[in-house]
């Protein structure tokens, strides 16, 4: 979970670019930090560049495939 010092440098969103879901490999939407759905890793991300591959880090298989979500997005 990304952790911030003062509140007033985030504000709360509810667009749906937090809703959807990229794959390793896959374009990266937004520009921002995206966690695994799976397993709760972190990674920094920039519009225009590709997801990790599959092998950038390893799952269980109670964890199912890797799938980054955004969770921190400059507006």
């Amino acid at each position: 979970m990304a952790d911030y010092k003062k509140p007033s440098y985030v504000a709360r969103s509810m667009h749906p670019r937090f809703d959807e879901l990229t794959s390793p490999g896959e374009a990266v939407p937004y520009s921002g930090i995206y966690r695994c759905d799976g397993c709760a890793h972190e990674i920094v991300s920039t519009e225009g560049h590709v997801m990790p591959p599959q092998n950038h880090h390893q799952h269980s298989s109670e964890q199912g495939a890797i799938r980054w979500r955004l969770i921190v997005s400059p507006r």
